[in-house]
């Protein structure tokens, strides 16, 4: 399962959003990426498909790799969202004829979520994993998503040993 997640145009330079995404595996994490958007949304929902778009295609790859370790995969990756309009553009054909000027490279979700290679399901902001990567959170949140990447126990060893 993923975690998907962007911040819309908060570069006050240029306006550009981060993508951010992390995957789990058997209870840990083993992929993750957090990196700038190369153009400017002009809505919320954009940015998130785009970070959804980067999602899938590492989903994907993780399929690939975990298939050649003879792993593969027996049901849907979720990925989770925190945009429902995002998780309601990627499901429904209909509603691309309002987003033509997402570019191409991202649409390819649409094939993926109907061959139920992937899913996404919506999640509330205050459960979004990815946030730990980006944003300054309270030490109640990073302390939660720090345990659910499986990272808590190293950095608890980490402060006994000093």
């Amino acid at each position: 399962m993923g975690w998907s997640d962007s911040n819309w145009a908060q570069d006050p330079d240029d306006h550009c959003s981060t993508s951010r995404f992390v995957f789990n595996v058997a209870g840990s994490s083993i992929s993750w990426s957090s990196k700038k958007q190369q153009t400017i949304a002009t809505l919320s929902v954009e940015t998130e498909y785009v970070a959804s778009a980067n999602a899938t295609r590492e989903a994907m790859w993780l399929h690939i790799l975990l298939t050649e370790l003879d792993f593969p995969p027996t049901t849907t990756t979720i990925i989770f969202a925190d945009n429902q309009g995002c998780i309601a553009l990627a499901s429904n054909l209909v509603l691309h004829s309002q987003v033509k000027h997402i570019n191409i490279q991202h649409h390819f979700i649409w094939e993926h979520v109907e061959c139920q290679e992937v899913g996404l399901h919506y999640i509330s902001t205050k459960e979004m994993v990815a946030d730990i990567f980006t944003k300054a959170l309270p030490k109640d949140s990073f302390e939660k998503f720090q345990t659910e990447l499986g990272v808590l126990l190293l950095v608890s060893q980490l402060y006994q040993d000093q």
